[in-house]
């Protein structure tokens, strides 16, 4: 049953076609534990980040988490070269510019994001704060392209088991306070940029849902779905809170993630989890790419202190290790990003650590 039960899923999940994107596809949310497993966690989130991953696997919890700290960070493999060991600067455009012309054709990219927060079965709340800069001056076209996101938000989310446990439903509202910049014609030779008269920031509210069917039998065969920014996300029910801006930021449309996973128990200590994922299944586009869309992963997990993942984020191979010693969490991974276009993948090696304190 189990290995039909998941290729009669993968099958439906591939007849749908995704989204055409050139250049890299900016997510509200993605962790660590996910990047490291190339980037799926609709079917497998197992913590806090079911807030924003599946709001149903709320409803697996069996405890309580406290999360006091867990400081993330992520960095390119060029960012050192280009910005130094200070990548936080590259948030001023002007020294993004200067730096980037100094280093022409490469990818700057750096991310920092804190998610202090409460989950119990069945319930739990956050507050994200995330900064993302994406900086690069292209020498082809004489242009300065930069991406800047710093979302401050408040979440809150719910999931309940139903059929005795079999389907679990959940979801969770958030307020956004969101700050943005997407540029890719900035000229190189600006000598004043400031962020204040690039941006635009706005307040919007979103609402997300989820399920999770996982078959009680061996290996646990499960298929699950996040339904994202339901209705679409706009950030115009107000000016930003922080940033007066004469625009708003672009809203997000509304996207279904859907996946499918096993969990094989291997020995006495030692338990496995196996996943595939495509992202926005709904939308019909021409000129298609499923790779760019694709997510596939594993984690091992031994006695529940050491944990090896891996798997394939888009085009390219991810890895990820956790050591969880009494309320302490110390977690690495790499992934490639494909900031490239449809016909032309190109391949971003970024490296991301996370340190995390909860009871």
């Amino acid at each position: 049953m189990g290995k039909g039960f998941l290729a009669l899923c993968f099958i439906s999940l591939t007849l749908q076609s995704p989204l055409a994107v050139a250049a890299e596809r900016f997510e509200f949310y993605n962790g660590i534990r996910s990047l490291g497993m190339g980037g799926a966690s609709v079917a497998v989130v197992n913590d806090e980040t079911a807030l924003f991953h599946n709001p149903a696997a709320l409803a697996k919890l069996r405890d309580y988490y406290f999360t006091v700290i867990d400081p993330e960070g992520s960095v390119s493999a060029e960012a050192e070269e280009i910005i130094g060991l200070d990548v936080l600067k590259s948030v001023d455009p002007q020294v993004a510019l200067t730096n980037g012309n100094a280093n022409l054709d490469r990818h700057l990219q750096t991310r920092l994001q804190v998610f202090p927060s409460v989950v119990f079965p069945y319930f739990g709340f956050g507050l994200l704060d995330k900064y993302e800069i994406n900086a690069e001056v292209v020498s082809s076209e004489n242009v300065f392209k930069y991406d800047y996101n710093n979302d401050y938000a408040g979440i809150i989310g719910f999931g309940l088991p139903i059929a005795g446990g079999v389907v679990k439903v959940g979801a969770s509202a958030r307020a956004v306070n969101r700050t943005e910049v997407h540029r890719d014609d900035i000229a190189t030779t600006e000598t004043s940029l400031r962020l204040k008269e690039l941006a635009s920031s706005g307040v919007g509210f979103a609402v997300d849902a989820g399920v999770i069917i996982a078959a009680p039998t061996a290996w646990l065969p499960t298929i699950a779905a996040t339904y994202r920014d339901i209705g679409r996300t706009a950030y115009n029910y107000r000016e930003g809170l922080f940033m007066t801006t004469s625009e708003r930021p672009d809203s997000t449309p509304e996207t279904l993630d859907a996946a499918i996973a096993i969990s094989p128990i291997l020995g006495k200590r030692l338990r496995s989890t196996w996943t595939l994922e495509l992202r926005d299944v709904m939308n019909v586009y021409e000129e298609d790419s499923y790779m760019r869309r694709a997510h596939g992963g594993f984690e091992l997990n031994y006695a529940d202190a050491l944990f090896f993942r891996g798997g394939w984020h888009q085009h390219y191979w991810t890895a990820g290790l956790e050591l969880a010693i009494a309320n302490y969490q110390f977690q690495a991974a790499s992934y490639g990003e494909d900031i490239g276009t449809v016909d032309a993948p190109r391949e971003d090696r970024r490296y991301v650590i996370k340190f995390a304190f909860r009871f």
